[in-house]
């Protein structure tokens, strides 16, 4: 672990020794809350608390997103030094606290809160469903094909573009050292942070952001995500090679790029209504994207439904050194 001066890491430790804000690290570890959970939680004004977070989120212990109407606050990443040092301090807390656990408490109640706000928004929009549960596709079966590319063992950075409910986070998170969901909706982020508090994974986060101008460093030299998904998005995009050029310019050279789509059809009932802008998309299509925007493609898997899903996925390369002979696809059908 490296600070810039010794100034930085004072000034971390100076914030970080109050109890009140020493109890908002606790809570953050827990996953990301806006200020009027904490307001709630914390039993303190709202000006008070906005001091001990601006000076948490000065001192690099807290990270601040806006997201519409909302600030939400969260521990910055175990791989940044603020977030190393951060969670060196949290696990010298006592075991069992009685302040911390009534904390816990009160934190539980705000997820559940946010849960149901969540779900009767939804309920209210109509859009209380997943796509495709809509459309009648096998899910377990997706699912589990799914996580069978994804790999075995630990994920590292994993990245969900078009996260909408957050349900590959929720499949994919307790295998990762960190999960990134990103969508366009206000309405679906709330669902995914509530979805990704019920199942504590505070290693998972979401935020609001255009797939085509994500708001990430690029991927090279090493950085970037090492599993990046994108689940039932591309049909949606009006410009899918776009989209898949931006997702691989934020995965590092030699990591994954996971597509779960369509495999074309004819007109269905639900495309014009779910605002398709595909019919889903032909292999040699599809093929010829990835490879464009700089994928060794391996393969896909097809699972028979209502309508075919296919899952693709490659290995992101910067050079033409970098790129692998070309492979025999495997084509495996799932039934």
């Amino acid at each position: 672990m490296s600070f810039q001066a010794m100034d930085d890491l004072l000034l971390a430790l100076r914030a970080a020794a109050e109890p009140t804000r020493l109890r908002i690290l606790a809570l953050a570890a827990r996953g990301a809350f806006n200020v009027s959970e904490l307001v709630a939680i914390l039993g303190q004004s709202q000006p008070r608390l906005s001091r001990h977070l601006r000076l948490l989120v000065e001192a690099g212990l807290l990270r601040r997103q806006q997201e519409g109407v909302f600030c939400w606050f969260a521990l910055p990443e175990a791989s940044d030094p603020r977030g190393h040092l951060v969670r060196s301090l949290l696990d010298r807390l006592p075991e069992r606290d009685p302040v911390l656990d009534a904390d816990r408490r009160l934190a539980a109640q705000a997820l559940s809160e946010r849960a149901r706000v969540a779900s009767d928004t939804f309920r209210q929009k109509g859009a209380d469903w997943d796509e495709m549960t809509a459309l009648g596709l096998p899910t377990a079966e997706v699912e589990a094909a799914l996580m069978s590319v994804a790999g075995q063992g630990a994920l590292g950075r994993v990245l969900d573009i078009g996260t909408g409910t957050g349900r590959v986070l929720e499949l994919l998170g307790p295998r990762a050292e960190m999960g990134l969901g990103i969508d366009a909706s206000p309405q679906m982020l709330a669902l995914a942070r509530s979805r990704l508090g019920q199942a504590g994974l505070a290693q998972c986060t979401v935020r609001q952001a255009d797939m085509y101008r994500l708001p990430l460093p690029d991927g090279g030299d090493g950085h970037g995500f090492d599993r990046t998904v994108l689940q039932m998005v591309l049909h949606h995009a009006e410009d899918p090679e776009a989209v898949l050029r931006e997702a691989a310019r934020v995965t590092r050279s030699g990591a994954k790029i996971i597509v779960v789509e369509l495999a074309a059809h004819a007109p269905h009932a639900l495309s014009e209504t779910l605002a398709h802008r595909h019919r889903g998309f032909q292999e040699t299509r599809m093929r010829t994207m990835l490879q464009t925007v700089g994928l060794s493609v391996h393969g896909t898997v097809t699972i028979p439904g209502p309508l075919t899903t296919q899952i693709w996925s490659g290995s992101v390369y910067r050079s033409p050194q970098e790129n692998p002979a070309p492979t025999h696809d495997l084509q495996e059908a799932h039934s």
